[in-house]
């Protein structure tokens, strides 16, 4: 297997294992906030505080990933457009890192409600405010975070459709991807009351990122054959 190939699939299994682990985080895991109820939200968080360490976890390992798996695809990339591999790597950097300082404030319920001594100043129903406080204010952060992870999607689109061994259409489709991220992260940061609403509407649209992960992962990234149309072997 030539060296392309070989970066093309490793950077399709982790790509794979990124987008498993991030919905074990998203979806899989308990909800521990409840809205305007800040009693309950600390009853979740004290009661099932193993699951909702092992969710910041999970949070922490797909970041790792992300990294691991942008630097794969700037070895398999940087040839086509070095400026848009450079471009796709410093976006994806910035949004590990904000998504990193986002993650810090699922540790503050955890304190608040460890019920240490020097905690006393505050009463419990206090501490238990301050805990959803954080947990809305992880929520929000987010929104900047998804903003990042659509930026990302355009320069690997690009790179994409000029490789000349990968499927245009699959650039195309991650572009419509980071496209619906942005929007959800633009509604979230300038009118909250329809985040659910649109995000609800783009979220099929998030489904353009998955193509390339399987075509990366079984079909790699190979040369089309001498005497044969680049185009036409590519989009075959």
């Amino acid at each position: 297997m030539d060296t392309r190939n070989a970066t093309a699939r490793r950077a399709g299994v982790l790509y794979f294992i990124f987008m498993i682990v991030a919905i074990v985080g998203e979806f899989m895991m308990p909800a521990f906030t409840v809205i305007g109820d800040a009693a309950a939200t600390a009853r979740n968080i004290t009661t099932g505080e193993l699951l909702y360490r092992i969710d910041i976890l999970l949070g922490f390992g797909t970041l790792v990933l992300f990294l691991f798996l942008v630097v794969n695809l700037y070895q398999l990339l940087r040839d086509t457009d070095r400026g848009q591999a450079m471009l796709m790597v410093v976006l994806v950097s910035v949004g590990v890192a904000v998504s990193l300082a986002n993650l810090l404030a699922r540790f503050a319920p955890l304190v608040l409600l460890s019920g240490a001594g020097y905690l006393s100043a505050f009463t419990g129903p206090q501490r238990e405010a301050l805990a959803l406080g954080f947990l809305r204010l992880h929520a929000a952060g987010a929104a900047v975070s998804i903003g990042f992870w659509g930026l990302w999607l355009f320069p690997f689109g690009i790179l994409v459709i000029r490789s000349g061994f990968l499927p245009r259409v699959l650039g195309v489709l991650l572009m419509i991807a980071g496209s619906a991220y942005i929007v959800s992260s633009v509604t979230a940061l300038a009118l909250p009351a329809y985040k659910g609403a649109v995000t609800r509407a783009m979220m099929p649209l998030y489904f353009g990122e998955v193509p390339i992960i399987f075509w990366l992962m079984i079909k790699g990234a190979k040369v089309p054959h001498a005497g044969l149309g680049a185009t036409a072997h590519v989009v075959a």
